[in-house]
């Protein structure tokens, strides 16, 4: 989609402007290093997205963009030093590449990034906020009371993944001074969509390879780490399918707002779907 690779490409071009304007110089290479090394960028153009469908200007919602795609590799850096994991989208891991003290500081650096850009509303420092609270309690449940049944686990979901996503959604409809019912409702919307996606991500890990992946596979089994491929005795289909369910109910969510049909629109009905259909 020609539209949507252009809003990408202005909050690539954003991001990058943003973390080479850290200073020091050093703090910028590591920043570059985690956030420049690709992704797909789901999350800021989510934002971007809700802010049009919403009736809102995109470029109002880019700066929310760039700080929840600076947050969420903040998580990532985080992710990878708790999993010892080396690699991140086929390239070193911040801790890898500068040992574990500057990873560390490097994620702080781009929260801090991040809340400079948020710092000017409210609302979406409630937003974010929020979401990292869902998000720390979601690791420590990981890590801590690891869960051992599908509902269990499901919340962890919605707390680990669907958390950002929702904020990403919240943002946009922030940005476009969108009234509470539609915040709800497209954070509803987004929250669903990051279930499915980290569904999904699960059933990856534990059936594709890592040069697809972009990043080790198995690494669930490998640190006896819960997922939902290992706290229910399901297939791979029938988690899929699962998926496809929250997918639905994220549409259902988003449909309830009658939102005018668009390019904007029409992307966020491909997301629900892309979700549940990638193969990396």
């Amino acid at each position: 989609m020609e539209y949507v690779e252009a809003h990408r490409a202005a909050i690539e071009q954003r991001l990058a402007e943003t973390v080479a304007a850290v200073e020091p110089s050093e703090l910028s290479d590591e920043l570059e290093h985690v956030v420049l090394a690709g992704g797909k960028r789901v999350r800021p153009t989510l934002t971007v997205l809700v802010c049009e469908a919403a009736g809102g200007d995109s470029e109002d919602a880019m700066g929310f963009a760039v700080g929840i795609e600076l947050v969420h590799n903040a998580s990532l850096v985080v992710d990878d030093i708790i999993d010892q994991s080396a690699l991140r989208r086929g390239k070193a891991s911040a801790w890898a590449a500068f040992d574990h003290g500057p990873a560390l500081v490097a994620s702080n650096g781009l929260l801090g990034e991040a809340f400079a850009l948020f710092s000017r509303d409210p609302r979406a420092m409630e937003c974010v906020t929020d979401a990292l609270v869902e998000l720390g309690e979601g690791e420590a449940i990981e890590l801590v009371d690891r869960p051992e049944t599908e509902e269990e686990y499901m919340e962890l979901a919605r707390r680990k993944t669907g958390a950002l996503f929702r904020a990403a959604a919240e943002l946009g409809a922030v940005a476009a001074d969108a009234d509470g019912r539609s915040v709800e409702a497209l954070g509803e919307y987004a929250e669903r969509v990051g279930v499915a996606f980290q569904i999904r991500d699960d059933v990856l890990d534990a059936t594709a390879a890592s040069e697809d992946l972009g990043k080790p596979a198995g690494i669930d089994e490998e640190l006896d780490r819960p997922s939902i491929v290992r706290v229910t005795d399901r297939s791979p289909a029938e988690l899929n399918a699962l998926a496809e369910r929250e997918s639905e109910r994220a549409m259902e969510a988003l449909d309830s707002l009658d939102l005018p049909a668009g390019e904007a629109y029409d992307y966020l009905e491909y997301l629900a779907e892309f979700v549940v259909s990638r193969e990396a």
